[in-house]
């Protein structure tokens, strides 16, 4: 009897235990969920080593870069092939962005009437590198179900912009899992909500100090035979060496890659 006893104690301990994990999770916001995500693939800086494939229904292309970030507000893109590309840097400090082109020995800032246009070729825009926080600061966020994809069990939140917001999407859906917070896809959608662009990640690889997806796919609906895929290669996380004082013009023109 008493060795049933405590065997009904430890379980009554555990289901406590368990359960309080699981409401403490249900209890994050669509945005506390949103931010997990963002932070995962973030980190406070990071280095990494990438390949990306522009695919067209004629030809495809690949370029290799290397990037160091600081958060969503820093960033530096030092390309490395094609040969006829190597050595462009691109950099975004705060609001403004810039492209140093060795060739021409030329210093560029992107004006905000380029932020639509493609970067170099691919289905990623201007945009898409100068927007990255504002999934969290310009939308609304809203748990509208669960959903399962690749076997993952995921939350499928609704964001929609803010009043007078700077946003081009008039709405964003995204599917992050559970446990882990994996932003797996994400579906954007223009004025007239129509589907524009789908995101997929997938390959959760461990990085570094975690484990994070490490492709991911952009998919024009209306254009088809189009897509981009970004392969990480290599990625660290919470660089000590990369300082905000690293993100500055005077780099961009003598940064190097790194081996």
């Amino acid at each position: 009897m008493k060795k049933l006893n405590y065997l009904s104690a430890l379980f009554f301990l555990f289901s406590i235990i368990i359960g309080t994990n699981i409401n403490a999770q249900e209890k994050l916001s669509a945005k506390e969920i949103v931010v997990k995500a963002n932070d995962l693939v973030m980190g406070n800086s990071s280095f990494s080593k990438m390949k990306m494939t522009i695919v067209r229904p004629e030809w495809s292309r690949t370029v290799s870069m290397q990037s160091w970030s600081i958060g969503n507000d820093y960033y530096m893109i030092y390309i490395t092939a094609p040969a006829r590309d190597n050595g462009q840097v691109f950099m975004k400090r705060l609001v403004d962005m810039w492209n140093w082109m060795p060739s021409i020995d030329r210093m560029i800032k992107i004006p905000p009437s380029m932020m639509m246009s493609s970067w170099m070729g691919s289905d990623f825009s201007n945009n898409d590198l100068m927007k990255q926080n504002s999934i969290i600061v310009d939308y609304s966020h809203k748990i509208i179900s669960s959903d399962s994809l690749e076997n993952y069990d995921c939350y499928k939140i609704e964001l929609i912009p803010l009043p007078e917001s700077p946003v081009v999407w008039n709405k964003v859906i995204m599917w992050i899992e559970k446990n882990h917070y994996y932003q797996l896809k994400c579906e954007y959608y223009g004025n007239d909500n129509t589907l524009v662009n789908i995101e997929k990640a997938s390959n959760v690889q461990q990085m570094g100090d975690r484990k994070i997806p490490t492709k991911l796919e952009i998919i024009p609906v209306q254009k088809k035979g189009h897509k981009t895929v970004l392969d990480i290669v290599h990625q660290e996380f919470n660089v000590k060496k990369v300082t905000k004082d690293f993100f500055s013009q005077q780099m961009m023109k003598r940064i190097r890659p790194e081996n």
